[in-house]
Order: C-alpha cells, then structure tokens, then sequence
C-alpha cells in the first residue's frame, strides 16, 4: 500500500493543478494521499471530489509556516484531518500575507538586477494563495538569465544566508501554531526535520507532550538521520509519516508521487486520533 501524505499543487508552490496530481496518483498506483499546500486548505473539496472518482482515499492537509524563537529559524509543521478548519483559516491568511510581502520585496530586489517585470512573475502565481521564489525563478528562466530552479544564481540570489536578493521575516510561533491545530480538532506532524535542523526542536516538543507525529521518510533525511528520528519517534510515542513532498517542475531534487510512503497502521493512528472510522 502507498500512502503520500506530503504534496504540492498549484495552490501553493506546485507546478501541476490538483486535478494533475490525483491523476498521477492513480497511474503510480497509490491508495492515500494527502495534498498538503503551505497555509492554505483550498485544495479540501476539489481534491474529494477528484479522489472519490479515481477511487483513492484522502487525508486532508495542510503545511503551515512556524517559526523556532529560540533558534531563530522557520519550522514547518503538518496538520492532518483539521475537522474544525475554519479555526485555521486566520492563520493561514496571516502565514501567506507575511510571505506575499517578504516575496514582493524579493521581486523588487531581483528586477533592479534583471530586466524581468512583475507580470512575468505573477502570471504563475493565478492559483496561488501566494508568491514562492519559484515564480520568481520561472520568469528569470523564461528570459535566459537561468537554465535551472536550483543552481547558482538561485544561491546568489535566495541563499538564506548570503542571498543578496533574499528577504524573510519570523512566521508564527511553533508552539502557538500547534496549539492552533489541536483546537483545530487535527494532528501535529513535524515536516521533514533534516530540512531545517530541527531535531532538537522536536525532542522539546515531544517532552512537552505538544507535538503528535513526526516525518521520518522526506528525501532531505538520510539513513542515519531516519535512524535517529526513529528512535525520538519511539521513545515519544510519536505518529511517523512519510511523503515525496512533491512540487513537480519546482522540486529541487528529482521526486515523484509515491516514492516516499507512510505505513497504514501510521494512518490509522492518525484517523483514531481525529475521531475517525475509515477502511482500506
């Protein structure tokens, strides 16, 4: 059984629509999906229809932004089966104004230095709840200054430490943003830990007893990092989830749907936990 429970769409900073990804989820034959757009749920109600008609069950979810005070850096946590959302929507409209604006800071950076407009870059962004450095990289690749999304001059220009053109701001607090989903009736999954260093961060939050699961299987992990969060997983008691992160054209490494999976058993901690009485 293949159960992805981590991808992207148009939504947010996916390449391909929601119908694209469904579809492709059935040709690689996987049983559980879950599309997972940062800070926003839009994709909730297309994605049942489009999944009931090609026979594969959906986790709704949702990837939102936080921010570790201590450490001063971005966390992302999953929220699976939220069943009150609306209770996430005030956060996720504050998580994707806060990106708009530190992205739109970006753009007047990156047009000073390159003679692109503004409606090159936002004419990728029509679906979108926000704008993502890769609209910004599709239109420099669009005119020639770029033959890829992942390269040097997406390290010159968005590098998080040395981008001359990279501007970011502090996202909501981990703790709080936790919070917020449990009130949200959903289940806390830390995103790909490795991804950002975060692995101190989930030992507190375990300890606390605040946060639900944790992503082992995430292509930024390698084997001896999977070990570790195994065995936090285990000593916590934690829910382990697994998903390509899929963003089609925009990921950063070769990945498709259904190459990273989550056990069934894992899901059906999840559907437990939320109150729920599914089947295979």
């Amino acid at each position: 059984m293949i159960c992805d429970l981590h991808c992207h769409t148009k939504f947010s900073d996916g390449s391909l629509g929601v119908e694209d990804v469904i579809s492709q989820a059935k040709r690689v034959g996987i049983d559980w999906i879950s599309i997972t757009d940062h800070d926003t749920m839009a994709s909730f109600s297309r994605a049942d229809v489009l999944a009931q008609r090609e026979g594969l069950n959906i986790l709704h979810g949702v990837e939102l932004s936080a921010w570790d005070k201590e450490r001063r850096k971005k966390v992302h946590i999953l929220c699976y089966e939220p069943r009150k959302p609306d209770r996430l929507e005030g956060l996720c409209l504050k998580s994707c104004e806060i990106r708009k604006n530190c992205s739109k800071e970006m753009i007047e950076k990156v047009m000073k230095k390159f003679p692109v407009t503004i409606e090159s870059i936002l004419k990728y962004t029509t679906s979108s709840k926000s704008i993502f450095k890769q609209h910004i990289m599709r239109a420099l690749i669009d005119y020639g200054y770029a033959l890829e999304f992942y390269g040097g001059l997406d390290r010159y220009l968005f590098n998080p430490q040395t981008g001359c053109c990279y501007v970011e701001r502090e996202y909501p607090d981990v703790n709080f943003v936790i919070d917020l989903i449990h009130t949200a009736g959903g289940v806390a999954v830390m995103a790909h830990p490795a991804q950002y260093d975060s692995m101190n961060l989930l030992i507190e939050l375990a300890e606390k007893g605040k946060i639900d699961g944790v992503e082992i299987g995430h292509h930024s992990a390698d084997s001896e990092y999977r070990r570790q969060l195994g065995q936090i997983a285990d000593r916590y008691n934690l829910i382990c989830t697994g998903g390509s992160d899929f963003h089609g054209l925009y990921n950063s490494v070769p990945v498709h749907l259904g190459c990273e999976s989550t056990e069934y058993d894992e899901i059906e901690k999840i559907l437990k936990f939320v109150g729920k009485n599914r089947r295979k």
